[in-house]
């Protein structure tokens, strides 16, 4: 496994221990369809939440958060759609929020951006 796999996999490890310490609900991880992948969907106790996960080790090259682009949030929204779709949940209240996560082991920054799209 590369070293930038297990950064990301940590990464996401991280995201859902903060998502379990807000009191949510995880509901499915690295969710996968033909047109991509959904790294974290969870409940907030209202609402379904796609979590978009992005890890860096530092933000020597910008935040991790510039990732997403108007494109990628358009993908995330289908994807979210899709989900949906397939758990029989369509109609259900659902949001998209973003995690940028800095640093390296198991000790993250975090920043959580709701709503993205």
């Amino acid at each position: 496994m590369t070293a930038h796999i297990t950064l990301g996999r940590r990464g996401e490890d991280a995201a859902v221990r903060y998502l379990t310490g807000l009191g949510w609900t995880i509901l499915d991880r690295n969710w996968r369809c033909p047109e991509g992948e959904l790294d974290i969907i969870a409940h907030d106790g209202r609402r379904h939440v796609v979590c978009e996960v992005k890890t860096r080790r530092s933000a020597r090259f910008g935040d991790p958060l510039d990732a997403i682009t108007v494109e990628k949030a358009a993908r995330l929204r289908r994807l979210a759609w899709r989900w949906a779709a397939a758990h029989g949940v369509g109609g259900a209240p659902m949001r998209v929020d973003a995690l940028g996560l800095i640093g390296d082991g198991d000790d993250f920054a975090i920043d959580h951006l709701k709503e993205v799209c």
